[in-house]
């Protein structure tokens, strides 16, 4: 497979990637101009950025002389057995197409990638490397160094999903982590709500009291022995009296921060910075203690028609055979497989939990939605291309790629060069991007005809962790999308509820659908909110069908 991919594109693999080499052999001499600037600095072995005390963001740098083996290699013209460049490397293979760019520039470096094969050394055209020798060498290496960082936790309550109760108000705890040994933290700094405060050392206990329901904004922050601040840290805390409920009088207490320091916190909570609801979320976002408690009955005429299709029941006794023309079960099919079919739709349910207790993608959530798309048959039928539970697209695969980083680096690997994914996808040619959305998008597919059900089951249960990052990128997106629309963060402007909402539409009909509607709602808005109700009226008529969509889900 990974033969085949990389010969699909390796006509086009340097040309699209000549920006990119432009712009890295830019950044070394950038980064050497800073070197040698640094290096008439006192000797300290450590540097640190003077603009750090002005914009409170530490770049801290360690100078280390390494040694290696430097190679030297001639580029020799075939036509005039000429020197056209010397290229000098630090490691001992065959130079790469961006050894040459850097050394020769990308003129030189494009006659040699496409200088063909010469067996015979006669009537040969183009450019050759020879290896000219090697010799020890030093040379001065600039480390960045870890920044000082602060967590923050709770003291006195662990509250438990989903209503997240303590029976007291519990203290708000800061701790400064300083990764350089011969260095601490001083203290800890902040404000709530614009009220300022120190803290000596390297913990701060701040007692917490009732706050609005929107919560209080913290910013937070250690000052480092170093003679630096680490970076200016956020979080969003929220402490409501519960009232008498079962568990007794008491308080809901949310805080979500990217520094949490507790038990793990949905995901698309910290990219949006949205606290949930007071008490919970509704049912259809929850994750219940039980995979049991995902069950349902629901008939699907869809399900049924495929498993009645691939041989799976036997209706031999409905006088259409069970099914109708386009394939759905009719009265009689749907009657007779209703049991395999309440077991199918229902044999997921372990895994989807699973899936969103590691991710946070709520699990009903999930169901949900592979019910909307597929009613759980992962096989192709009604939509060719769109694959799994959750009918993953070729546009579909583009956002998980572009809007998990961490995913793409582990994954474009796997399908294309190791060079061609350093500059991230959107320096990817156009042919290169295809084939990796395609190879994605191919992860979900189950149809397998020498299956005993016509689908890999295992390759099912596998994707459902793909589809639940794919939401976790559509929640990045709308995040920008509607800081991009208000310049604000998602939770100051909309609710928990209805960003899941926007990330459901963002899944089905795209970020050009979303963000046109979330533009023209925050255009007319009298309250400086965005909310579904707004949004789904500003949806153009090629788009509309995503709100029946989204409801269906949201229900």
């Amino acid at each position: 497979m990974k033969r085949i991919l990389a010969a699909a594109v390796v006509l086009t693999f340097f040309l699209s990637h000549l920006e990119v080499l432009s712009r890295r052999v830019s950044a070394q001499e950038s980064r050497q101009e800073t070197v040698e600037v640094r290096a008439q600095e006192p000797a300290s072995g450590l540097v640190q950025d003077s603009t750090q005390a002005l914009t409170g963001e530490s770049t801290r740098f360690q100078s280390i002389v390494v040694s290696y083996i430097e190679y030297e290699w001639w580029l020799i013209s075939w036509d005039h057995n000429v020197i056209v460049c010397r290229v000098f490397i630090d490691h001992d293979e065959l130079p790469t197409v961006y050894d040459v760019a850097g050394e020769c520039g990308e003129e030189i470096a494009t006659a040699w990638w496409f200088t063909p094969p010469c067996d015979d050394g006669v009537n040969c055209k183009g450019l050759y490397l020879h290896k000219i020798g090697s010799q020890a060498k030093e040379k001065e290496v600039i480390l960045e160094l870890p920044p000082a960082e602060v967590w923050v936790s709770l003291e006195g309550c662990q509250p438990t999903p989903p209503d997240n109760f303590c029976s007291e108000i519990p203290s708000l705890i800061f701790s400064g982590e300083e990764p350089l040994p011969e260095h601490r933290i001083l203290s800890i700094q902040g404000n709530i709500d614009g009220i300022s405060f120190v803290c000596e050392g390297q913990s701060c206990s701040f007692p917490l009291w009732p706050t609005e329901i929107f919560g209080s904004r913290i910013e937070f922050w250690a000052e480092s022995s170093y003679g630096d601040t680490s970076e200016h840290f956020f979080a969003q805390v929220r402490v409501i009296d519960t009232g008498m409920t079962p568990q007794g009088a008491g308080w809901y207490v949310d805080v979500f921060s990217e520094q949490w320091d507790g038990p793990p916190l949905a995901s698309c909570t910290r990219i949006w910075e949205a606290l949930p609801p007071i008490g919970g979320p509704p049912p259809w976002l929850s994750s219940p203690e039980g995979h049991l408690q995902l069950a349902s009955e629901e008939p699907y005429f869809y399900l049924a028609g495929r498993l009645i299709a691939n041989g799976l029941v036997d209706v031999s006794t409905c006088p259409t055979g069970g099914r109708l023309p386009n394939g759905y079960a009719d009265a009689c099919g749907l009657e007779i497989a209703r049991p395999l079919v309440d077991y199918w739709q229902n044999q997921f349910d372990e895994r989807i939990l699973n899936v969103a207790r590691d991710t946070g993608i709520p699990a009903q959530l999930m169901k949900n939605l592979f019910a909307q798309e597929s009613q759980f048959w992962p096989g192709i039928f009604r939509v060719p291309w769109e694959f799994g539970l959750g009918q993953i697209t070729d546009n579909g695969a583009e956002t998980l790629l572009l809007w998990d980083p961490p995913f793409f680096e582990q994954f474009c690997p796997l399908v294309l060069s190791e060079e061609a994914c350093e500059g991230g996808y959107l320096k990817l040619g156009e042919k290169e991007q295809a084939i990796l959305r395609g190879a994605l998008a191919l992860q979900a597919k189950a149809d397998c005809p020498d299956c005993p059900t016509g689908v890999d089951l295992t390759n099912v249960n596998f994707s459902v962790l793909l589809f639940a990052n794919m939401l976790q990128s559509n929640c990045a997106q709308v995040a920008r999308t509607i800081y991009t629309a208000t310049e604000s963060m998602a939770g100051l402007v909309s609710t928990y509820e209805d960003l899941w909402r926007f990330t459901i539409a963002n899944y089905h009909a795209g970020p050009g659908c979303l963000s046109f509607a979330i533009h023209q709602a925050w255009t007319f808005s009298t309250d400086r909110r965005i909310t579904w109700e707004s949004v789904k009226t500003q949806f153009t008529e090629p788009c509309l069908g995503v709100v029946p969509y989204v409801e269906q889900i949201a229900r």
